[in-house]
């Protein structure tokens, strides 16, 4: 069995658990930006998370053809997702039978989705894990069209999930051609919202160099998502931060990083680190994301706003 990437959408990765500890030898962790969200689907469908590998689908636009029955779930972002026209179940598993066609449209809130496949997406693994890290370049390419993504033995659920049938639409949904993104499914999705969701509200611990902004609670306030954010990490643009007047001109030897540090470049604009981040940096960390709040990072869009706070 195997899926038959129709089209990629802006960007899609295999993603899994990561390759944790292996910082010493310069490899990041990588894996699932969003691991509640990835860890959800898998559950969904019966494979383990630290194990079954996923696709992380970033503003939708995936469309994979199924070549063999397979099980799968979406989590994360919700967006419209249609089977050769039927409306896809979401949050719950359900049955994409051979030759059929899975289409994600664009979420209108948030960014990251993920597809998990019932025995997960068995490509090659790479010092252990079968994650993309977008920095270094290990692990599987990118996601493309006309790519084959094997599939891996499907774990043992309950037949009442694996048969979960998809509902019917109106035959308008389903007209679009696949290689675009339908506008009318963007607008099916919207209907479900009754409006944007609150900026989310981000947990800062405090960091080894915490001493080096001159306000540690000019830290905890509203920012903006920056465009030059991914994968590698995430840049905030708002109230330029001041280092410490003791502080002003120095220099630190590299140190290590985590996935959620808070670093402090010169430009006073923080940048949190998501899971393909270098291993060190020479600039202060002055706080690290609590691991949900970690999490919640990977769903926040560019222009998004994100409120800081720190806690106990």
């Amino acid at each position: 069995m195997s899926l038959e990437v129709v089209r990629s959408g802006p960007l899609s990765l295999v993603q899994d658990a990561g390759r944790p500890g292996l910082a010493a030898i310069g490899v990041s962790p990588s894996g699932a930006f969003d691991r509640t969200a990835f860890a959800r689907g898998a559950m969904l469908i019966g494979n383990d998370p630290a194990l079954h590998a996923a696709i992380e689908v970033t503003l939708g636009g995936l469309s994979v053809r199924a070549v063999g029955p397979v099980t799968l779930a979406l989590t994360g972002a919700e967006c419209p997702a249609t089977i050769d026209g039927r409306v896809a179940a979401w949050g719950r598993p359900f049955l994409l039978d051979t030759g059929e066609l899975l289409t994600l449209g664009l979420p209108r809130t948030q960014l990251r989705s993920y597809l998990s496949v019932a025995g997960g997406i068995d490509v090659p693994p790479v010092l252990g894990s079968r994650s993309t890290d977008l920095l270094s370049g290990l692990g599987p390419p990118r996601v493309t069209a006309r790519m084959v993504l094997p599939i891996g033995s499907p774990p043992m659920v309950p037949e009442e999930l694996a048969s979960a049938a998809p509902q019917t639409v109106p035959e308008e949904l389903v007209s679009a051609a696949p290689q675009t993104v339908p506008e009318e499914l963007v607008s099916a999705a919207s209907e479900r919202h009754e409006g944007p969701p609150p900026p989310p509200t981000l947990e800062l611990l405090p960091g080894p160099r915490t001493d080096w902004l001159a306000d540690a609670e000019a830290l905890a306030t509203s920012w903006t998502v920056s465009p030059d954010s991914n994968r590698v990490g995430i840049r905030l643009t708002g109230t330029v931060l001041e280092r410490s007047p003791s502080r002003v001109g120095a220099e630190l030897p590299s140190e290590p990083l985590v996935r959620g540090a808070v670093q402090l470049p010169p430009s006073g604009q923080p940048v949190i680190f998501g899971p393909d981040h270098p291993t060190t940096g020479g600039y202060p960390v002055v706080a690290v994301l609590t691991e949900e709040s970690s999490d919640q990072l990977a769903q926040c869009r560019p222009g998004d706003l994100v409120t800081l706070v720190w806690v106990d």
